[in-house]
């Protein structure tokens, strides 16, 4: 687990736990969030990046191998238990996260390289307060469609506060 400590995604989190005075359940696995049936019929429950469950928030740090193809990260030769490559499998349990955490009264919010400071290639330049400014107005979001999914009425249930 240590090339995880120091990976951005780690560096994401730490600066959410910050911002919202609560440390994550890191890669937490609900009982409802699973991946597609292997040969035995047995699915996998899948990880979030990050969960607050006093803020009943889940934050997805996205790299840029969730947003297009990079063969390292896809092994375009190898099937899955889904049936197609690593990458197609990424994009649909992306998809699968993005309906299933609000459907279950959690707010998602989705962090991207290009959210924060970042080089060319998607790597965090690691400037503090300018990713501390970001993530601020990011977590306290409810109306960036394409980064924060409240319930599906896209009403925050009672017991959730706004974050900043």
């Amino acid at each position: 687990m240590a090339a995880r400590e120091g990976s951005d995604e780690a560096y994401v989190v730490g600066l959410c736990d910050r911002i919202l005075g609560e440390i994550a359940l890191t890669q937490h696995r609900f009982d409802w969030l699973l991946g597609d049936a292997g040969a035995g019929g047995r699915r996998v429950r899948l990880p979030v990046d990050a969960y607050w469950p006093g803020h009943r928030l889940v934050v997805e740090y996205r790299e840029l191998q969730h947003d297009r193809p990079m063969p390292h990260f896809d092994k375009p030769g190898r099937l899955t238990v889904s049936g197609v490559h690593r990458g197609e499998q990424r994009a649909l349990y992306d998809a699968r996260r993005d309906e299933q955490v609000p459907a279950h009264g959690l707010r998602l919010v989705v962090v991207r390289p290009a959210d924060l400071d970042a080089d060319g290639r998607g790597r965090l330049r690691r400037s503090e307060e300018a990713d501390l400014k970001a993530l601020r107005r990011l977590l306290a979001s409810e109306t960036d469609e394409d980064r924060a999914t409240d319930t599906p009425s896209r009403a925050r249930p009672d017991n959730s506060r706004p974050v900043g």
